[in-house]
């Protein structure tokens, strides 16, 4: 058998089982809603994807799925999941780059050396090193 996901997102639950009509088929394995689950939602899945093994929804709604319908979904061998897509604005700089400029702080490198090493804006540096102080990560 094969692996289908399909994610669907709408504005309201009358949008949303449209929407279910002409995306699920007997094929899908996966289905991501954006919003809450509800009875109505579930019984749609189930009948137009019988082969759905997992359902998800975003983390805020998810506790306000019945304890119930996860149960009886479980005993279907049905997962019931949150699963949380990154919200807000992308970070510009990685992991990699701040650690190395937290590393340079510590080696007591001052501030206009780090950005001309690493390439990031003296305000940004003198920021990052302000908040990893607060945070307790330098030093």
């Amino acid at each position: 058998m094969r692996y289908v996901r399909v994610e669907i997102k709408a504005k309201n639950n009358a949008e949303l089982l449209k929407k279910l009509d002409g995306a699920l088929n007997g094929e899908v394995t996966e289905v991501y809603v954006n919003l809450r689950p509800t009875k109505e939602i579930l019984v749609r899945i189930l009948e137009r994807a019988p082969n759905v093994r997992k359902i998800s929804c975003p983390p805020s709604l998810y506790p306000k799925v019945s304890k119930k319908i996860i149960h009886a979904l479980s005993q279907m061998g049905i997962q019931l999941l949150p699963e949380g897509y990154p919200r807000g604005r992308p970070r510009k700089y990685g992991e990699e780059t701040i650690t190395w400029l937290y590393s340079l702080a510590r080696e007591g490198v001052p501030p206009k050396e780090i950005s001309r090493r690493t390439g990031i804006p003296l305000r940004t540096v003198y920021y990052l090193l302000e908040s990893a102080q607060v945070r307790g990560e330098t030093k």
